[in-house]
């Protein structure tokens, strides 16, 4: 009768070392998303699954502490068993059974069972494990006090708060790995984490330059202002007085053209000549170069405006900014029948390069063609060059760095307008280098 007890308390704690080893696969690599989903479905298991995982530190502990217990204790026992059936050479036979035994049943096949459903899995058995960790509270606190106690002779802090990687980074991961399976398409991985990257960037990686900047002049006659207005490709045109960086108004083209037909019915048109432009115009709305793109955005969508001038921390003009350029890092480029600039077109000629504009920043390229060129120095192409070649480059000079080659095509001033680009593991670069390497 001992030697039957025996026996069927091993198999409950092997059965019990499967569900503590199942239970943490499951409980660990089901998806918080998915859990939630469920939880707002009714599912009970799925939100106690949530409430479990909250604290991991306690959650990791506790499990571990209840599957060394077992296995210890089922192992002391079958060598007990194997000791009095077969003597001195039961110790060796009871080290190999227990090796077997909890290996297929204990930890690989409620693991493996645990991997392919985890979210069903996690929620069945979060009641339980609630349960276990609740009355292992006590041992697993003062485990824990132990182990940062050591840690700390070490000068290593140990905080068990939070989670090891933000939300976003989670999704990050899952999108990378998306794509390289191949279950997520590059337009779809771009825009999730063009979404996702909004809050870590800034107005001014993305503004155009002020030197690129459609503007009138208060002072010009009203023709004038219509001819401006008329060739832009813009519907807002800041109106400076002055000197450019004095921006005083901001002009729509339909409040322009209301304001002109108002006036015209009201005085005739020759009344033109004394219209008066800042009547119709807006107030400039500032932002700090410094502003988060998902700041910016929500900014945008309270005051019901699309245009903000971008100003450093002197007051001084940057550049200008709208909804549209914040909307096209997450869906790619947005163009219509008005734009004149319908695109770079990004096509390797017959020796590999890809010609590209120096103003085309480092993002839309990398995005483009899949590159990973670094964005932390420069925004743009052209000034990506310049810093990495510490000098403001002429046509016909090579540069290769970052695994890729840069050509200078053309320049104008101290500004780089074209390039040739190409990956080096492409095609050989040239034997003609010209520059730095």
């Amino acid at each position: 009768m001992a030697l039957w007890l025996t026996g069927g308390a091993i198999l409950v704690l092997l059965a019990l070392s499967g569900f503590f080893s199942g239970s943490e696969t499951a409980l660990t690599a089901s998806s918080r998303a998915k859990l939630r989903a469920r939880a707002d479905r009714g599912d009970a298991g799925a939100q106690r699954a949530l409430e479990v995982t909250e604290d991991s530190e306690s959650l990791i502990g506790s499990i571990l502490l209840g599957n060394n217990v077992v296995n210890i204790l089922s192992a002391s026992l079958a060598t007990a068993l194997f000791t009095r059936l077969l003597g001195s050479s039961g110790v060796a036979a009871a080290t190999l059974v227990m090796t077997v035994l909890v290996l297929i049943f204990a930890e690989v096949l409620p693991k493996t069972y645990a991997i392919l459903a985890p979210e069903d899995m996690a929620s069945r058995v979060a009641r339980p494990v609630s349960v276990v960790t609740r009355i292992m509270s006590p041992v697993v606190t003062v485990v824990r006090l132990i182990v940062r106690a050591i840690l700390a002779i070490f000068g290593i802090r140990a905080d068990g708060s939070g989670h090891v990687f933000s939300v976003q980074e989670e999704i990050a991961g899952a999108l990378a790995i998306g794509h390289s399976s191949g279950t997520v398409q590059k337009e779809e991985r771009d825009l999730l984490m063009g979404a996702l990257d909004l809050g870590e960037r800034s107005v001014e990686e993305i503004m155009l330059h002020r030197s690129e900047i459609e503007m009138i002049d208060a002072g010009v006659s009203a023709d004038e202002v219509l001819e401006l207005v008329l060739k832009s490709s813009h519907t807002r045109l800041p109106v400076y007085r002055g000197e450019r960086e004095n921006v005083i108004g901001v002009i729509h083209a339909k409040d322009l053209l209301r304001g002109v037909r108002r006036t015209m019915q009201e005085y005739g048109p020759q009344a033109l000549r004394d219209f008066d432009l800042l009547s119709v115009a807006m107030p400039p709305y500032f932002v700090p170069d410094t502003t988060a793109l998902d700041e910016q955005m929500r900014e945008f969508l309270r005051r019901r405006t699309h245009f903000a001038l971008v100003v450093d921390e002197y007051g001084s003009l940057r550049g200008l900014i709208t909804l549209e350029d914040i909307l096209e890092e997450i869906v790619g480029e947005i163009t219509d029948e008005h734009d004149t600039d319908a695109g770079q077109s990004l096509a390797p000629n017959a020796q590999g390069d890809y010609s590209i504009d120096g103003a085309m920043t480092i993002r839309d390229l990398n995005r483009a063609l899949d590159w990973s060129l670094p964005d932390d120095e420069a925004n743009t192409v052209a000034g990506l060059v310049i810093h990495m070649a510490q000098s403001i480059p002429t046509p016909g000079q090579v540069f290769s760095f970052e695994g890729y080659r840069f050509e200078i095509v053309s320049r104008r001033e101290n500004r780089i307008t074209r390039l040739k680009i190409r990956p080096l593991g492409d095609l050989p670069p040239p034997a003609d280098t010209g520059g730095a390497s």
